[in-house]
């Protein structure tokens, strides 16, 4: 006789562009149907556009439509909500979603497992105290716990507290199908307004946020250009994603006289196809657990540059797979960009970051971790 299918609720702050938000995707779209059914239910709202990812049918997307402060109020509309949809297993994704847990086990939801992706920007600017306080509570209301990197699950198990039993490393995963080296004939992606034999072009892909940080390179490429050295006529950057910062970025570009000189195009679904077409990847986050784009870039084979913080050393394995940097250090990232573009394509960096991507990253595996996990009792 057939097990029947378990119903999982994925709980996240925002369906919109982001790493956890990619790995539920790829979860919905991954996990065998005949074992799982999928609920996704954004505590604020999502992105229609992103939403579009989901290619499974029947999968449910709800907005709570959470504005600014605490979540109090939407604590009863979630506690019928999970009544009416009856999961088999609640999968919340960092603390905004780790608050509605003690909800979940008040409505008796069989199992509930919380992954942890990040730190987000108050947990670095001062407010540590107060959240790791409301981690060692909402550990209690959860069954197992998993972090993407070996730094999340140090701070889980050695500053929260979750029992060694009950916590998974398990890295998010990347699809080296669609994320491949560049071949001749590859297609320009849309609208992109450099070419591979004129140009070295410097990118990143991500939120145009504060925790980010984008603003540290388009400070490095300014640097790289006003230096005059030769070979910098070449330099040209891409930014591409949006939010907050988007505005800054441009000014900045602008004011240097540069602006003709970068991409901005926003947030894009053709993530692989750009990445082929950049000749250097570059991370400059304040904070990272384990970065999908930074996986990505990896698998398409690119020089890689990246901040030393969070998961970054370990997914580059400590310098073998790209190059790291200090965070925050305009002149340390100017100056790796300038010898990684001395040093052309084909290092042998991103020889072993292809390599080591293929063989611990690869998104079979992952998929497999996770549903072991959900099919656990």
């Amino acid at each position: 006789m057939a097990s029947p299918v378990r119903h999982i609720v994925h709980l996240i702050y925002r369906l919109d562009t982001g790493g956890l938000e990619n790995v539920v995707v790829q979860l919905v779209n991954h996990l065998p149907q005949d074992e799982f059914r999928h609920t996704v239910v954004a505590i604020t709202e999502a992105d229609p556009d992103f939403a579009q990812r989901i290619k499974i049918q029947g999968v449910e997307v709800i907005c709570l439509g959470k504005g600014p402060g605490q979540p109090f109020w939407l604590y009863p509309k979630v506690a019928k909500l999970l009544r009416r949809l009856k999961p088999d297993v609640l999968h919340t994704c960092n603390l905004a979603a780790l608050e509605f847990a003690p909800v979940a086990a008040l409505v008796k939801v069989p199992r509930r497992i919380h992954a942890e992706h990040g730190m987000d920007i108050g947990e670095l600017n001062g407010k540590g105290s107060r959240y790791l306080a409301l981690r060692r509570f909402l550990k209690y209301f959860v069954h197992e716990q998993i972090a993407v990197s070996e730094s999340l699950s140090e701070y889980l198990r050695n500053r929260v507290g979750v029992a060694q039993d009950r916590l998974h490393l398990i890295p998010n995963g990347v699809d080296t199908q669609q994320f491949r080296p560049r071949r001749v004939g590859d297609p320009i992606p849309l609208g992109y307004p450099f070419a591979h034999d004129q140009h070295w072009v410097i990118g990143t892909v991500g939120r145009q946020v504060d925790i980010k940080n984008p603003l540290l390179l388009v400070d490095a490429f300014i640097l790289l250009v006003r230096s005059g050295e030769s070979g910098t006529e070449r330099l040209r950057l891409a930014l591409v994603g949006d939010g907050p910062l988007a505005g800054a970025l441009f000014t900045r570009l602008q004011e240097a006289g540069l602006k003709d000189r970068a991409w901005l195009p926003g947030v894009r679904s053709d993530v692989a196809q750009i990445l082929r077409s950049f000749d250097c990847f570059v991370l400059p986050s304040l904070s990272e657990a384990t970065s999908c784009t930074l996986q990505e870039a990896m698998a398409s084979g690119l020089p890689i540059i990246a901040t030393d913080v969070g998961g970054n050393a370990d997914l580059l394995a400590h310098g073998t797979c790209g190059s790291l940097v200090p965070s925050g250090d305009v002149q340390a990232l100017a100056a790796q960009i300038w010898q990684q573009q001395q040093g052309g394509p084909n290092t042998p960096q991103a020889t072993a970051a292809l390599a080591f991507v293929r063989k611990r990253y690869a998104l079979p595996v992952v998929i497999e971790r996770y549903r072991q996990l959900f099919l656990a009792r």
